[in-house]
């Protein structure tokens, strides 16, 4: 099996998981259309990325809905223990999906590493997948999210998810063919300090 088709094959494998997805928008699984897109902004942001980033791409939302949200508390502490606990599950699950592919332990542990967000900012490979994580975000889903929020707190989200961004992937972020409102409350983001 070539590496192409390895890739291929893992990637059906995250793919089957997450058609599971109960919630459907649109008639496709949430987290299905999610990690498509995912592997498509990589492709276009970074297209020499290496198998591991790929792979990590992919699997960024892998069966999310198994850990809601509101099965955490409300507030800062409750999201950020979520979201860490997260982390965990995706990348454990990575790794039992991606296994049976044959993928040695190093790419498996650097799937999870990258899958935990380790060293964002210092490793190449976790900022590319942030990048991508906030490209996906604006082009995809902000819209959706500013429709139901007030405009202040868009506008921080924003501010917040530039912050995340390396500066190459905020020059990407800008010639995205984002909705006219999304370009527009990213241009308030970054006009007023935060």
């Amino acid at each position: 099996m070539t590496p192409e088709e390895r890739l291929a094959a893992a990637y059906q494998t995250i793919d089957e998981a997450n058609a599971a997805d109960p919630r459907s928008p649109g008639g496709q699984p949430y987290e299905l259309l999610y990690g498509r897109r995912m592997t498509e902004a990589l492709q276009a942001y970074a297209r020499d990325a290496p198998t591991p980033l790929k792979l990590a791409a992919r699997a960024q939302h892998l069966e999310r809905w198994k850990s809601p949200r509101d099965a955490y508390p409300t507030g800062r502490p409750g999201y950020l223990r979520w979201r860490a606990d997260l982390k965990k599950f995706h990348a454990e699950r990575a790794r039992e999906l991606l296994a049976p592919h044959g993928y040695d332990a190093e790419t498996l542990d650097r799937v999870a590493f990258l899958l935990q967000k380790k060293k964002l900012k210092r490793d190449g490979d976790t900022q590319t997948l942030e990048d991508v994580i906030c490209h996906v975000f604006l082009q995809y889903y902000a819209e959706d999210f500013a429709d139901e929020h007030p405009d202040e707190k868009v506008v921080d989200i924003l501010r917040k998810t530039w912050g995340k961004m390396s500066e190459e992937g905020r020059k990407f972020a800008l010639a995205l063919p984002l909705a006219e409102r999304v370009r527009g409350l990213v241009g308030k983001a970054l006009a007023e300090p935060s």
